[in-house]
């Protein structure tokens, strides 16, 4: 590692088109979810202006009434949600994927996959200061735009932070980035100094800026369309944002869109929950825990542990505790963080990983995975 080094990370806000894709994308899954906790759901969207087009594979007890999911979801995150056409296209899950994921008394993984879960004692949410950052901003927009703190503000937008390390700790931010949607005819000065004083003067009460920060609002000017008018959305576009900035491995699986028996999500969220509780425990100062499936097999074919060198116990031992506490079947997974109900929209925007009530960031782990650890460690059996 260099003495001296930049780790930067972005944000999205709500309105972002690929990030209002992937909010629709699991309202069809919460939809679905909510009539039957056992649907199998693969859901991509794709919007451009004036057309969203929902596809995948749906088996559910009950088919919602996906046009006005969708609908609903559009005029939620601030655009008219009647003025798209729109086209679904679903059928039932292949009979050869249901058949693999349902034989046997353990549900199978819904495809191969491998998932990365990271943590690190950087920050209370136990992430990458840039990512926190990059989110605070993004939400402030957000939130900005639906108080009227800033009126002009719509709904389109996107945050990048830059946070320079020294010796592997932050110790300044290097430049801020943010770009927002607003109404025409507004005075870009204006809206930047609205921008500075109420995004992200707020944003950094924690962690200053300087007078050599590099501050870029609006930096290529004018921006009134914004959303699926200027931009296609895609389903599953903003994996960075969603986990870790690029900061931390990804198996390049999305989240959003899918139930749990697809490892993508079930595992990815699996892993954040134990990187945490080992980095919670003061197990390690950093981890990063890798899963990998079989399409129709329940147990993962692979589980590594690397405390990158800070670890209290060895790899070894946390491998072997993480083996022995945690349920890493899809069934187990589901199990331990409720991933059959409805509760995937409410956490898809601002990463997945920074919503301190989602299930998979509670620390409810850490005297079980402690006592383990040591038992491993010492050549016993935890109990």
């Amino acid at each position: 590692m260099k003495d001296k080094y930049v780790l930067t990370a972005e944000s999205v806000t709500e309105g972002h088109p690929d990030k209002l894709c992937d909010t629709i994308a699991d309202a069809v899954v919460d939809a679905c979810l909510e009539h039957d906790p056992a649907a199998h759901v693969a859901c991509e969207v794709m919007a451009t202006a004036g057309k969203i087009i929902a596809a995948g594979e749906i088996t559910a007890a009950r088919l919602p009434d996906i046009p006005a999911v969708i609908c609903r979801a559009v005029r939620e995150a601030g655009y008219g949600g009647s003025d798209y056409e729109v086209e679904v296209i679903t059928h039932e899950q292949s009979p050869d994927i249901a058949g693999a994921v349902n034989n046997g008394a353990e549900t199978g993984a819904g495809d191969q996959g491998i998932v990365y879960g990271y943590a690190c004692d950087e920050t209370p949410e136990l992430l990458p200061l840039p990512v926190v950052l990059a989110h605070k901003l993004t939400r402030l927009l957000t939130q900005a735009r639906k108080l009227h703190t800033i009126p002009s503000l719509k709904p389109d937008g996107k945050a990048q932070v830059s946070v320079e390390y020294q010796f592997g700790v932050p110790k300044r931010v290097s430049a801020v980035v943010v770009s927002c949607q607003h109404e025409d005819g507004v005075e870009l000065a204006e809206l930047r100094h609205a921008v500075m004083r109420h995004i992200i003067q707020p944003a950094f009460q924690d962690f200053p800026l300087d007078a050599e920060t590099e501050i870029l609002i609006n930096p290529s000017g004018r921006f009134v369309e914004g959303g699926f008018e200027a931009d296609t959305g895609l389903t599953g576009r903003k994996l960075m944002v969603d986990t870790y900035g690029g900061l931390a491995p990804h198996g390049g699986g999305a989240l959003s869109g899918k139930d749990g028996t697809k490892v993508d999500r079930s595992g990815a969220y699996m892993a954040r929950y134990i990187a945490k509780n080992i980095v919670a425990a003061g197990l390690a100062e950093r981890c990063t825990v890798s899963l990998a499936y079989a399409i129709g097999k329940a147990k993962p074919v692979m589980v590594e542990v690397d405390a990158h060198g800070t670890g209290k116990y060895s790899d070894t031992a946390l491998e072997q505790a993480i083996r022995t506490v945690c349920k890493l079947t899809p069934n187990g997974m589901i199990d331990t963080l409720g991933l059959d109900k409805p509760i995937f929209r409410k956490f898809c925007n601002y990463g997945h990983f920074t919503h301190a009530d989602a299930p998979w960031e509670r620390t409810d782990m850490t005297e079980v995975l402690e006592s383990a650890c040591h038992a491993k460690e010492m050549g016993g059996s935890a109990r």
